[in-house]
């Protein structure tokens, strides 16, 4: 017992040295290591090693200023603290950025990401020279990844095999850097870009009384009540102070009326044709008139602007901007002439001069502040807002002619990868058109086999060199399994839509695998599959022996595939990038994406299963691949049977058995939809006149005049669908 205790008490020891070990080591770090995450710190002191302390800002702790001594050098963040892109993984980049203090960019850094073409494949320096490319340039740049540069952007280039998620990085390094900038005062906001400003139709004149300018919102009202008022200041230090009684509440403390006087059934219906002739001799380009008309104890007008020359209880706001009226803006209104108008205390027009753009066609707001003595010095004050919108009658707006790059800057980023891949989308759609012609006239195609041979050998090098090599649209089971997870963790399209390419690809693959099964994608458009077949054609061509393995053990070995996609997913619940690097068992990524620029250990992999398919053909497709294995479960749910088998299949006729190139027919004779790979061969034996053995026999007795099942040199022909 004492032996135990002794050691439960060094452990205690230990723990509580340690700790103040710990406690010690924190309080003599240097001050920028308490920067997080080590990544970070690294990006901090290799780039700016002058750097002697980061302090956080108090207006946002997720931006780091950069001293060197007491001097301000630099500011640093991290993307993920302001924006959370998914990257093509459906996970979003971690970005490391340090700024200067002038608003360019000194270094930027992937410091975390969950790319699969990056964990196991593109090496990281490649990354990191993509985002060197970015040093020196301006928050406030318009970057591209790819094409010229010119006076309006700035183009990087692309990292191959690689583009969707170069350009996810492009964005986030731009947007964040934009948006720190602007938060800085480094840089200036862009803000809302305006439409071209309304033109007032001057020639439209309808007779309209004040109820009917009002109806159809040329007229607007707000109607504060002193219980309003007094209610919008509780909380505040004026709550109580010019407290309407309980019997007052309901009371107005103003009615408020505005009307904008440029259009003419507005202006000459208020004003009568004389005083809207004069205020329109008044107004220069460029100015607007607007007419404030009230009620009530509270003058819109005050007493300031006879001290001061401003008006300060009201102030126009449109696009965010706002403007007050001088007493130059100001005109007295004495004669209304519109019927039904009520009787107003105070009636004013007011010029809106040419140096504030106002566009009378975009709604805009006269704010009315309402204040609140609190002292000798000190004051509350409370904002409220009549909005205006002018009728659509009453003006014209030229069409906005936006350019292409311009409308692109305002899409999506899937928007914008799918405009700038056009070309391979266009290609892509044509070649799945001809594919499906070759589904649907199937029967037609393989009666002519010759001509059967050159499409299918056509559209195998059109997979291979542009699907694959070209639009890198090789599929893997790692979009399985992040298809998969992305519905246990949150699904967003955006993730999903950003490669156009594979995008497309998935869609028409989920369409043939329920209709035809596992096979048509296997046999005609994976990119690696239409390598192995090419390869052994020439092969062949070339009198290599062909090898084929004995069907009892041939059936064991198709149970690998499944054993290893159990396994990825598997693993794939656990830690998907541990199920992204064991998903290497694809050779797709060396040989397709990559074009085999790797390390030799997945080169020597690839080249290895090719060379095997020279004298087996397709073993990877048939024994190892998990992709094939997950496409292959759904296919016993296919829609159509159109590959033709007949009752004398199997027996006593094998042959379409024997020239099975995957070893997909049994030999019963029938087909295991799971393992075929449609390659059509099997149909054009079926309607071969010349080669398939009960069609011969058939077409024998029909010359001899004997066609009788009892003969055994004949075979019976009953066809079976």
């Amino acid at each position: 017992m004492s032996i135990r205790f002794s050691n439960t008490v060094n452990l205690i020891v230990m723990a509580l040295v340690l700790a103040l070990l710990a406690g010690v080591t924190h309080v003599k770090a240097d001050p920028v290591d308490q920067y997080q995450p080590v990544a970070g710190r690294q990006v901090i002191t290799q780039n700016l090693p002058q750097v002697t302390e980061v302090r956080l800002r108090d207006s946002n702790r997720a931006i780091g200023e950069l001293f060197a001594g007491e001097e301000l050098v630099g500011y640093t963040y991290q993307s993920l603290d302001f924006v959370q892109t998914p990257a093509y993984s459906g996970k979003p980049l971690n970005i490391q950025v340090l700024m200067n203090t002038d608003g360019e960019i000194l270094k930027t850094r992937v410091i975390h990401h969950s790319e699969p073409i990056l964990l196991v494949g593109i090496p990281e320096y490649k990354l990191h020279d993509f985002t060197d490319q970015y040093t020196g340039l301006k928050a406030d740049q318009r970057v591209t990844v790819g094409g010229n540069t010119n006076e309006r952007k700035v183009a990087v280039d692309g990292l191959s095999g690689a583009t969707v998620t170069v350009m996810v990085v492009n964005e986030v390094i731009m947007r964040t850097a934009h948006r720190v900038g602007v938060e800085l005062g480094l840089v200036e906001d862009a803000g809302v870009k305006r439409p071209p400003i309304a033109a007032v139709n001057n020639e439209q004149f309808q007779q309209a009384n004040w109820q009917q300018l009002t109806d159809d919102g040329s007229i607007r009202r707000l109607l504060l009540t002193r219980g309003q008022v007094d209610d919008s200041f509780k909380g505040t230090d004026a709550e109580g102070v010019e407290a309407a009684a309980p019997d007052q509440r309901e009371d107005a403390l103003i009615d408020l009326y505005t009307a904008y006087l440029d259009a003419p059934t507005i202006g000459r219906n208020l004003l009568g044709e004389s005083q809207y002739e004069w205020l329109n001799s008044l107004l220069k380009e460029g100015e607007h008139a607007i007419a404030v008309m009230a009620s009530g104890s509270y003058s819109f007008k005050g007493s300031g602007y006879v001290r001061g020359g401003i008006f300060d209880r009201i102030q126009i706001r449109q696009f965010g901007d706002t403007f007050n009226f001088r007493d130059l803006d100001f005109y007295r209104l004495s004669d209304v002439y519109s019927e039904g108008m009520p009787e107003f205390s105070e009636m004013a027009i007011f010029i809106i001069r040419q140096q504030y753009n106002f566009d009378p066609g975009t709604p805009w707001t006269l704010e009315l502040t309402v204040k609140r003595q609190t002292g000798p010095l000190d004051s509350k004050f409370q904002v409220f807002p009549l909005e205006y919108q002018l009728p659509e009658q009453y003006y014209t707006r030229a069409d906005v002619v936006v350019s292409q790059e311009e409308w692109l800057e305002t899409q999506p980023m899937w928007v914008q990868v799918w405009y700038q891949k056009q070309f391979q989308i266009v290609v892509l759609g044509a070649g799945i058109l001809v594919l499906l012609f070759v589904l649907f006239f199937q029967d037609w195609l393989v009666k002519r086999p010759n001509l059967t041979r050159w499409i299918r050998h056509g559209f195998l090098t059109y997979t291979l060199f542009f699907i694959g090599w070209y639009a890198l649209g090789q599929l893997s089971i790692v979009n399985v399994l992040t298809f998969v997870h992305s519905f246990m963790s949150g699904f967003s399209w955006q993730t999903f839509l950003i490669d156009p390419i594979m995008f497309i690809l998935w869609a028409v693959v989920a369409g043939i695998v329920l209709l035809w099964g596992r096979a048509v994608y296997c046999g005609w458009l994976c990119p690696f599959g239409a390598l192995q077949e090419l390869l052994n054609e020439i092969a062949r061509k070339l009198k290599i022996p062909q090898y084929n393995v004995p069907f009892a053990v041939h059936e064991r070995l198709w149970a690998i595939k499944y054993i290893i996609l159990l396994v990825l997913f598997g693993v794939s619940l656990e830690s998907m990038a541990m199920a992204e690097r064991l998903a290497e068992i694809e050779p797709f990524k060396t040989s397709i994406t990559l074009h085999f620029a790797r390390t030799w250990p997945f080169v020597l992999y690839a080249v290895v299963l090719l060379v095997i398919n020279l004298f087996t053909r397709k073993v990877y497709c048939r024994y190892l691949c998990p992709l094939g294995a997950a496409l292959a479960l759904p296919t016993k749910l296919r829609v159509f049977d159109w590959l033709k088998r007949r009752k004398e299949c199997g027996t006593p006729c094998r042959l379409c058995e024997k020239e099975c190139e995957v070893q997909a027919i049994h030999p019963d004779g029938t087909i295991n939809f799971m393992e075929c790979h449609y390659c059509l061969d099997c149909q054009v034996t079926y309607f071969d006149d010349n080669k398939c053995p009960p069609l011969i026999v058939k077409h024998r007795g029909k010359r001899r005049g004997q066609n009788s099942p009892g003969r055994p040199e004949q075979i019976p022909v009953v066809e079976v669908k």
